[in-house]
């Protein structure tokens, strides 16, 4: 029994280097990922994976595009909202008009004119 517990706390320098080796590794990404040299990396691997899924048509490898919308429901929900809001807006609201279009037009006319008249415009 002595033996197998010896044994089993003895062969594990193989836990030790996992656990170091994602812990650097870890460090090293969290330094690298705002560096030009992350940023020009990334945008060949996103070319790669473009020009794989023209050539072969492997879709898994698209982004959704509505993935935001499960990402963040709070905001897609005010959207949807204030995009219903905007649908029911306009179709309430009238067509736009010309000032010659108004009926009361014709006064108000009269009324500026008098008013630059009087101004000495």
């Amino acid at each position: 029994m002595w033996e197998m517990i010896s044994r089993m706390f003895g062969d594990t320098l193989w836990i030790y280097t996992a656990i170091a080796g994602s812990l650097l590794g870890a460090a090293f990404l969290a330094w690298f990922r705002n560096t030009h040299a992350a940023l020009y990396l990334m945008s060949k691997f996103d070319l790669l994976l473009d020009s794989l899924v023209d050539k072969f048509g492997w879709d898994f490898l698209q982004d959704d595009p509505m993935a935001w919308r499960k990402r963040y429901p709070k905001v897609t929900k005010k959207i949807d909202e204030l995009e219903a809001r905007i649908r029911q807006l306009e179709t309430n609201s009238h067509p736009p008009k010309e000032l010659h279009e108004f009926e009361v037009w014709p006064e108000l006319d009269q009324r500026l004119k008098a008013l630059e008249k009087k101004r000495g415009k």
